[in-house]
């Protein structure tokens, strides 16, 4: 399948990588021009045969604003763009009048997997029209890990449901980390425990806290003991992937 990409960072460049070991034809653009398949937008809306799928991955904001502002002057009725990024959900909405004006389809996709997703593949959340998921669907299925699709793909409901299920992921996520932050903090205050680190490592298997940001944690433990130069730590997969 053919598709465009908007936005080549860390998060869009692994996932056209990974569409294009799966396949794909993928077309970049970025304001980078050393990672830039083509000069602009409407070079690559040009190069993309109809109907054409474009796939945009910029922050947040008015830079995506931005993106499917300019989608929608250039593309034709038929076409399709999804907003990967972490949109609020409400600006879903609007964009999707925004292009349905010119008979332009959208659909928003919530992307969980970070720098890992290359090699794992990504958790996929979206919302739409089913015509629409379908029509995207080997796209969805190259990008999420391998195995049944219900386990790392969803289609959530209408227009901005992708987008609000990931901002209630993310919200877990959070809490998840914060709730471990507190219980690294118990155990080394109390003095009972004189094995901090060894207990988080336990709790990798077997036990109801397990997760991968647990196996993240303790990878980056032992990694940097005492976490010096935490700050500059880029955690590699661990060993359950995509979680």
């Amino acid at each position: 399948m053919q598709l465009g990409m908007i936005g080549l960072g860390k998060m869009g460049n692994n996932m056209a990588q990974r569409l294009k070991l799966a396949g794909h034809d993928v077309i970049g653009y970025d304001r980078n021009p050393e990672v830039s398949d083509t000069p602009d937008v409407a070079s690559l809306v040009a190069g993309l045969a109809a109907p054409r799928v474009v796939w945009v991955m910029v922050p947040a904001g008015e830079a995506t604003r931005s993106a499917v502002e300019e989608l929608g002057r250039l593309l034709d009725p038929g076409d399709l763009v999804i907003d990967g990024g972490n949109s609020h959900f409400k600006d879903d909405a609007v964009n999707a009048a925004r292009l349905a004006e010119r008979g332009v389809g959208y659909l928003d996709c919530g992307v969980s997997g970070g720098v890992w997703g290359l090699q794992n593949g990504y958790g996929l959340m979206v919302g739409g029209t089913a015509s629409d998921v379908e029509r995207a669907m080997a796209i969805f299925d190259s990008l999420r890990p391998d195995g049944p699709r219900d386990e790392g793909f969803v289609h959530a409901g209408g227009v901005g449901a992708g987008h609000y299920a990931k901002m209630v992921h993310n919200g877990i996520e959070y809490g998840l980390m914060h709730a471990y932050a507190e219980g690294w903090e118990l155990l080394e205050a109390n003095g009972t425990v004189t094995d901090v680190a060894g207990c988080f490592k336990a709790w990798t298997r077997g036990t109801v806290v397990r997760s991968w940001l647990l196996d993240l944690l303790v990878k980056a433990l032992e990694e940097a003991p005492g976490l010096d130069g935490v700050d500059e730590y880029t955690p590699t997969p661990g060993r359950v992937a995509g979680r």
